[in-house]
């Protein structure tokens, strides 16, 4: 009886890979026909969008622990230390904004600013 079992589940294996392989078959058709639609529009995607190389600060040893408000801080204040130094146009200083601008959060920035305008920002600049 065991056997028998053996063979009926066999057979039943090999039906259900007969049925699979058939229909592998059509809806191969299908799908290649949509990922050939689906890369042809992410080529003319590609073609339309320039390359956007996302970038932070890189690591600082002043900062090691995984919270970076001192070092958002500290960046800010060298960033305008560096226009003061070096005027408002100064290329050496694009790197200090960038590290402050992905480290900050918007709200501190525009509140820092507001106070630099005001006179009343609590740093060293």
């Amino acid at each position: 009886m065991e056997y028998l079992l053996k063979e009926k589940e066999k057979e039943d294996v090999s039906l259900t890979i007969k049925l699979v392989e058939e229909n592998s078959g059509e809806s191969a058709a299908e799908e290649s026909c949509e990922t050939t639609e689906n890369s042809v529009y992410q080529e003319e995607a590609a073609e339309e969008s320039p390359e956007i190389k996302l970038e932070t600060a890189p690591a600082d040893y002043r900062f090691p622990t995984t919270n970076q408000t001192r070092h958002c801080f500290t960046r800010y204040i060298e960033y305008h230390r560096c226009v003061a130094a070096k005027g408002e146009g100064a290329t050496e200083c694009d790197k200090f904004a960038k590290y402050y601008r992905s480290l900050c959060p918007g709200e501190w920035i525009e509140k820092w600013n507001e106070q630099r305008e005001n006179g009343t920002f609590p740093g060293p600049l």
